[in-house]
């Protein structure tokens, strides 16, 4: 059985490939189409095929903006990075700090017994 990603992923397949082969056939065979169905005479077909190139490339033009625009805008609002300098300095200090010592058993607090210990009951809301 297919998970409901899968599931999606193939609507989403067909739908393209359905519209694909529909603008494929509305753009190259329009004029037969019309010719076999006379209700869908339209006068110009120059006009309906540079509607059929003209509105997927203003899609297109305008997506490929607004990609452009997201990509500054992610660039402006992002802080700069530190210089590797700084970076490098930071690491050579943490390699210099002595590590600290272990706490002796006699300071270590110790833990309360097995039967001091009460679990906590979960509550169904």
């Amino acid at each position: 059985m297919a998970s409901k990603d899968q599931a999606i992923g193939g609507v989403i397949c067909l739908v393209c490939v359905l519209v694909a082969v529909l603008y494929i056939a509305a753009l190259f065979f329009y004029e037969p189409i019309t010719a076999m169905l006379p209700w869908l005479k339209i006068a110009d077909l120059a006009a309906v095929r540079y509607w059929l190139i003209a509105i997927p490339v203003l899609v297109a033009f305008v997506a490929i903006l607004a990609i452009g625009a997201w990509i500054g805008w992610t660039m402006a609002t992002t802080p700069p990075p530190k210089p590797i300098e700084e970076i490098t300095s930071e690491i050579e200090e943490k390699k210099e700090e002595p590590k600290a010592e272990a706490p002796k058993p006699e300071e270590a607090t110790p833990e309360p017994a097995a039967e001091e210990k009460k679990p906590e009951k979960k509550r169904k809301s």
